[in-house]
């Protein structure tokens, strides 16, 4: 009866699932089979030649957050693509039955039934529709010999194939190409390979590219390659492949999907990274930021100088500044922010005193004020410097001039400085050597920098004073990039990587970048090998000017770069004055100031031995508190980067840095128990400062004697123990050579162990086979017995009955000659018809008799 009552209670608490809703809205031209239905999409897949089919769960974040992207994009491209919402959730439909998905949301794509093509890119709906509009158009067309130029200056690599259309429908191998095309972004969907196609032989004849039908590959450094046709079929799967092995590369999109990945800690484990995030819009028709990347990408990656490099490279300054007139010409300007506004450079010659320590080399400068290049400055106003920016220039040069020291140099010497006034403007300085100044006056300062340049038949770039133009200024500035085939100059090559601000800016605020950035640009360079981490000034706009300073600063054999540090922030111990919290920022005045001893705890929040020992820490910080010489600090290595040599391997660590011997510093032993004594005895016995006097100042003679005395025993008390270590090393030592000498042993052991169980299992594979051999033997002498044993038991059979037969056959002759003996007649006597033989009367009652005669006996 219980059982009974537990069952019906089971079965009234199970309450089935409610029927599923609607996903999409229905005013959305969305087709929503929210109930599963994967059959009706046969239905209405002849209505579009290209339809989206997303799988979605209603209960999924991501799927719902998808939806209204989805419903932007098919808002757009109602008209020309059919877009198919399929619930893949619900238990009863046909989805889930069929399908066997281990994510949500799916999308996937089909064009002319080719497909599904799988969309694994960013959820937004301007990728999505952007990788639409590709499956839609695989090929682009190029007409004219400019879309080729613009076709051939992209980033991505590009195949491009050459048909006449002079057959119906298509020339031969198009359709093939065209395959070929939808292959590549079902590989790879961020779609690095870009395809196209040419119709016009004068366009074709630019790329060398004369007979139809042939599919060119375009690479910047590398020469470019034509399908081998004799070598491989053309095919739609050879002809991507082809592609994909044969492609060149010098820039990255990193695209994290949002789970777990090694992605980014694969890529810059190939070496040095350049990480460039900004804002990208895929669906943009014009995108000006990364068309200087990629001139800077070309430039630096153009090691041998190429020719179809320049090409490109000049195709794209033209481009710029027909881009630059038409916004001049434009009559509604866009609007340009307060302080992205360019002001009119002007520059002062400056003579360094004589005191300087770098008068010797550098004796006459040149130092102008520029704004950040990048700027559009057909659209910005112009307003000319002042001389409070100048003084507030020349004050900034003579705190930062340590960093133009170099070695003599006859040639015009340039650098940047940053201002530290303005975030937005910067300071140049060019200097050139001449120690004969003071010896003639009539030299001028403008004779100091053109005087050997104009004998030469070579100017090197300098600038020009105020009277001067700012384009003249500016174009001077441009060439000045000595960025060209650096990648090959240097050992500190680096691999471009772009990232999208708009969906990972939280990797750049991880990397250094200010979250409260209004501007969401940030360039950083990350070194694994050397552990280093190098981060632009986010007070610059990131164009190709600081691009190209950062990589040419890096590339130096003494880079002027500054470290990135993670910092950080004051905590309330600090606060109190009782333990000092050292951060990335404070460590240097800190623990590496000379008149202070430092006792330096590292730990971390999540450390269960560093908080065990707060108390004793705290103990020992209140008895030290009233002494000035010593500092009681901690830093949270969690939070605060350090250079290498100061990093520890454990958690916690005690080290501590005498005064005046900071590279002395001393480790708390790790036998020795952390308590309030011990740690007391090691700040006392390795402080410098704690004793003021010294101590033989009041010793008499016999008190020396006898410290001398002392100071002897110990010094043989040293000897002997010294004596004793090397002891201890020798027999170290040998036992060193015992021990090599036995490893040596049994490696032999090993090895011949090895032979011989290798000769075994070869004797063991041979036993095994001449095993198996007798068994198909034994098995097939069995059979033949058996076979034997049936013929014998026939051959039996057929002697027993042939026996039997024998036995009748002698008894009858038997019978027969009896028979002859009785008879008295003579063998010529007839026999009367009434006589009867005896035979005859025997075989009365059968059925039909026979009669015998003596001539009838022989055929007996």
């Amino acid at each position: 009866m219980t059982d009974i009552l537990v069952k019906s209670r089971a079965k009234d608490v199970v309450k089935m699932a409610p029927p599923p809703v609607r996903f999409f809205s229905p005013n959305s031209p969305v087709i929503d089979l929210y109930m599963g239905q994967l059959d009706q999409v046969e239905r209405y897949c002849h209505i579009s030649e290209v339809y989206v089919i997303l799988f979605y769960a209603p209960w999924c974040g991501e799927s719902i957050s998808v939806r209204g992207e989805i419903d932007q994009v098919a808002v757009k491209l109602r008209d020309q693509v059919l877009f198919i919402a399929v619930n893949c959730w619900w238990h009863q439909g046909k989805c889930r039955k069929q399908m066997n998905l281990f994510y949500y949301p799916v999308i996937h794509l089909y064009q002319r039934r080719f497909g599904p093509i799988e969309y694994k890119g960013p959820l937004t709906s301007a990728y999505i529709h952007d990788f639409i509009r590709r499956v839609m158009s695989p090929l682009q067309y190029i007409a004219t010999h400019s879309i080729l130029l613009n076709f051939l200056s992209h980033y991505e690599p590009g195949v491009l194939g050459y048909f006449e259309f002079n057959s119906s429908p298509q020339p031969p191998g198009y359709l093939t190409l065209y395959v070929s095309a939808l292959h590549a972004l079902k590989r790879d969907y961020q779609g690095t390979i870009r395809f196209g196609v040419i119709t016009s032989k004068q366009v074709a004849e630019r790329i060398s590219v004369t007979s139809p039908g042939t599919i060119y590959m375009h690479r910047h450094f590398n020469s470019s390659i034509i399908f081998p046709r004799e070598v491989l079929n053309v095919t739609a799967v050879n002809i991507y492949s082809w592609a994909f092995e044969n492609r060149e590369t010098f820039m990255y999109w990193l695209r994290p999907h949002g789970s777990k990945s090694l992605l980014l800690n694969n890529e810059l484990k190939k070496g040095p990274a350049l990480l460039l995030f900004f804002p990208f819009s895929p669906l943009a028709e014009k995108q000006p930021l990364m068309k200087e990347i990629t001139e800077v990408a070309l430039k630096y990656h153009n090691c041998n100088n190429s020719k179809s490099v320049q090409r490109v490279l000049q195709y794209m300054e033209e481009t710029n500044q027909v881009d630059r007139k038409d916004q001049a010409t434009d009559s509604f300007p866009r609007e340009v922010e307060p302080f992205f506004q360019m002001r009119k450079s002007c520059c002062n010659t400056i003579m360094l005193p004589q005191w300087n320590r770098i008068s010797q080399t550098l004796n006459i400068c040149e130092l102008c004020i520029n704004q950040t290049v990048g700027i559009r400055l057909s659209v910005i106003h112009l307003v000319q410097c002042n001389f409070i920016e100048m003084e507030a220039a020349l004050d900034s040069f003579y705190l930062r001039e340590h960093t133009f020291f170099h070695q003599r140099s006859n040639t015009v010497e340039c650098s940047n400085i940053l201002s530290y006034y303005s975030p937005f403007n910067y300071y140049t300085v060019c200097c050139r050597t001449f120690n004969s100044l003071f010896k003639s006056d009539q030299v001028t300062p403008s004779e100091l920098f053109f005087s050997e340049e104009q004998k030469s038949g070579v100017m090197t770039h300098s600038f020009p004073h105020v009277e001067d133009r700012v384009s003249t200024l500016l174009e001077l500035h441009r060439s000045q990039s000595h960025i060209t085939g650096l990648s090959c100059n240097t050992n500190k090559t680096l691999n471009i990587y772009l990232m999208d601000s708009n969906l990972h800016w939280r990797f750049a605020t991880r990397l250094g970048a200010n979250e409260s950035a209004q501007v969401q640009e940030f360039a950083t360079i990350i070194d694994l090998l050397d552990e280093v981490h190098y981060v632009l000034d986010q007070r610059q706009i990131l164009d190709k000017s600081s691009i190209e300073n950062i990589i040419t600063n890096y590339s130096r054999t003494y880079s002027p770069l500054s470290r990135h540090l993670i910092a950080g922030t004051k905590s309330q111990a600090q606060e109190k004055y009782l333990i000092t919290e050292v951060t990335t920022q404070t460590f240097d005045n800190i623990v590496l100031d000379a008149e202070k001893n430092v006792l330096l705890l590292y730990y971390t929040q999540w450390c269960g031995f560093c908080t065990a020992l707060n108390h004793v820490f705290i103990q020992v910080a209140r008895l030290f508190h009233a002494n000035d010489g010593i500092i009681i600090a901690r830093i949270n290595v969690a939070k605060n980067d350090l250079p290498w040599e100061y990093m520890v391997d454990q958690l916690p660590t005690v080290l501590f840095f005498p005064s005046k011997r900071k590279d002395l510093s001393v480790k708390y032993p790790e036998a020795l128990p952390f308590t309030v004594p011990n740690l007391v005895r090691f700040i006392l016995s390795h402080s410098t400062q704690l004793v003021h006097q010294d101590p033989f100042q009041s010793c008499n003679p016999d008190c020396i004697q006898k410290a001398a005395e002392l100071q002897k025993d110990r010094i043989s008390q040293l000897e002997k123990e010294l004596q004793r270590l090397r002891a201890e090393m020798q027999v170290l030592h040998q036992a060193e050579k015992q021990l090599a000498l036995q490893l040596s042993a049994t490696r032999q052991e090993e090895h011949q162990l090895k032979l011989h169980n290798q000769a075994l299992e070869e004797k063991n594979e041979k036993l095994k086979s001449h095993n198996e051999k007798l068994q198909d033997l034994y098995n097939l002498r069995n059979v033949e017995l058996a076979k034997t044993a049936e013929k014998l038991s026939e051959i039996t059979a057929v002697s027993e009955k042939l026996l039997k037969e024998n036995t009748l056959l002698k008894t009858y002759m038997a019978s027969i000659e009896e028979l002859l003996e009785e008879s008295t007649y003579p063998p010529s006597t007839p026999v009367r018809a009434e006589e009867e033989s005896p035979l005859t009367s025997r075989s009365e009652n059968n059925a039909e008799t026979e009669s015998f005669s003596c001539h009838d006996t022989p055929t007996l």
